[in-house]
């Protein structure tokens, strides 16, 4: 994974990136009807149901705008919200806040559905020993938001980016010319390129499991498009070889299935690419 030092680099490039779409060269409502010297305060409504997050977020988007105004917080990330709950209060420019407002909106109510959905697979893996991941199937440019809010679910996160972990799927496979030629081919590569990155290999029927498993070097094989019954034998064909991952087909409905076929780990894009955003408001008062 990427280090914290890089992770907050790039939320720092998400803020930058998104108040320069949002503002431009100014935003000309409040510059034309509200006095420069004019303070009010604000406070962020609830008017949904789920896990709240993006506080801290919203918080750096705040101070990135001015930072001369003051975020008093009654919710942390991570809490469950109803409707009618107020999770925190801004104070400070009233310029600064509208400038503000919607990109902190628009972070914190993407973050709280993909939060919201996470600790919902949690709850339905709990007992089984397998842990929720997330994958790249994210918001371009909001990837770093995306999977912050995963964690705040309790999630876990994957590779973040290309960069950080070795993934051979079909494709590689194909285009490399077969399974143990990736991987003898990665292997090599990373030696001569003194890159130490865990290598992922996707299987897709039972005898690339076995065919993955004559190599070293594999940290985990995913199972990947499996039926229950093909999950569990090739669970038992792995052991202790290394780490497993289900992908594939995975929702509210077949993710607890396939928790109990013992896999170490399960994946899923839907964490990311389909949710509804939690309904929040900033309301002046």
């Amino acid at each position: 994974m990427i280090s914290e030092v890089q992770f907050q680099t790039e939320l720092q490039l998400l803020i930058s990136h998104a108040i320069r779409e949002d503002v431009g060269t100014g935003d000309y409502s409040s510059l034309a009807c509200i006095p420069e010297t004019a303070h009010g305060q604000a406070k962020l409504l609830v008017k949904d149901q789920g896990i709240i997050a993006g506080v801290a977020l919203a918080k750096m988007i705040f101070e990135f705008v001015d930072p001369k105004l003051k975020v008093k917080t009654f919710i942390e990330d991570g809490t469950h919200v109803e409707y009618g709950d107020v999770v925190f209060e801004v104070s400070g420019s009233s310029q600064s806040i509208l400038k503000a407002e919607r990109v902190a909106l628009n972070t914190m109510q993407r973050m709280s559905a993909i939060a919201t959905k996470t600790d919902q697979y949690v709850q339905l893996l709990e007992g089984t020993g397998a842990k929720i991941l997330d994958t790249r199937k994210t918001t371009p440019n909001f990837r770093a938001a995306e999977k912050w809010a995963v964690k705040i679910g309790g999630g876990e996160n994957h590779r973040f980016a290309l960069y950080d972990m070795v993934m051979l799927k079909d494709n590689h496979i194909d285009f490399a010319g077969g399974i143990t030629l990736a991987i003898k081919k990665t292997k090599e590569y990373l030696k001569a390129n003194n890159l130490d990155l865990k290598i992922i290999v996707e299987a897709r029927n039972l005898d690339e499991i076995r065919e993955i498993l004559l190599s070293d070097g594999v940290h985990r094989i995913l199972i990947d498009n499996f039926n229950y019954e093909d999950t569990k034998t090739a669970v038992q064909l792995i052991g202790k070889k290394c780490q497993t991952e289900s992908s594939g087909n995975i929702n509210e409905k077949t993710i607890r299935e396939y928790g109990l076929c013992g896999v170490n780990y399960i994946s899923s894009g839907a964490l990311t690419h389909s949710v509804y955003n939690m309904d929040l408001s900033l309301k002046a008062f």
